[in-house]
């Protein structure tokens, strides 16, 4: 049942958005950094423009893997209001972690965009990618956030989730595609071979790669 790699999970997805090939108003959005191979894979099929649209976690102090939520472009934040009545988080520690979080979002965005404006949402068909979904904190955020760009539709797309989030997702966005909904779930990783963390250098060339080939064919 696992993946071989991302790039291998993002053709298994694209498989599944066949309906979404060939359209002009279509638009990829990778969440960085593992997202983007994933999303690679599926604007390639698709024939449609990859663009990065920046989420960061909001970890727990001491249990950083965790989320208490997320922040993304455009000054969304959306937090996990369970995880932190749990763990007793004081609003300034969590302001702190925001602020933090925040710095490296901003690096991210100047970094892999290089200069490039972000692509055109308005009124068009948005497939947000990521590698999985575990507690679904980070696509929540996104999803708020693009939604306040004003697309025709959103569509979550992933090639693996734990599947009550997958079926929370379904609240926010226009359809939610999870290729495979692993019971029980525990983490994403745990259904790849290779999730090496993949890098900034990788996030850039396949950005670059997809342009190119957009390019190209015109």
């Amino acid at each position: 049942m696992r993946f071989t790699d991302r790039r291998q999970a993002g053709k298994t997805l694209a498989a599944l958005l066949g309906a979404y090939g060939g359209r002009a108003d279509v638009v990829v959005l990778a969440l960085p950094r593992g997202g983007v191979p994933v999303g690679y894979e599926v604007a390639q099929a698709l024939d449609a423009p990859l663009d990065i649209f920046l989420v960061r976690k909001l970890g727990v102090p001491g249990h950083p893997e965790y989320a208490m939520g997320a922040i993304a472009t455009g000054g969304v934040r959306v937090l996990n209001e369970e995880a932190i009545g749990w763990y007793r988080i004081p609003e300034a520690v969590i302001d702190s972690v925001v602020a933090e979080e925040q710095r490296e979002l901003e690096r991210r965005e100047q970094a892999y965009r290089d200069g490039r404006p972000g692509a055109a949402i308005t009124g068009r068909t948005v497939i947000v990618v990521d590698d999985g979904l575990a507690t679904g904190s980070s696509m929540r955020a996104a999803v708020t956030a693009v939604r306040q760009l004003h697309p025709a539709r959103i569509v979550v797309a992933v090639p693996v989730g734990a599947p009550s989030t997958c079926r929370e997702l379904q609240q926010i966005a226009d359809e939610v595609v999870c290729a495979r909904m692993p019971e029980p779930f525990s983490a994403v990783g745990q259904w790849y071979h290779d999730f090496s963390q993949t890098t900034d250098g990788e996030v850039q060339s396949l950005l670059r790669a997809r342009g190119h080939a957009l390019r190209s064919a015109l």
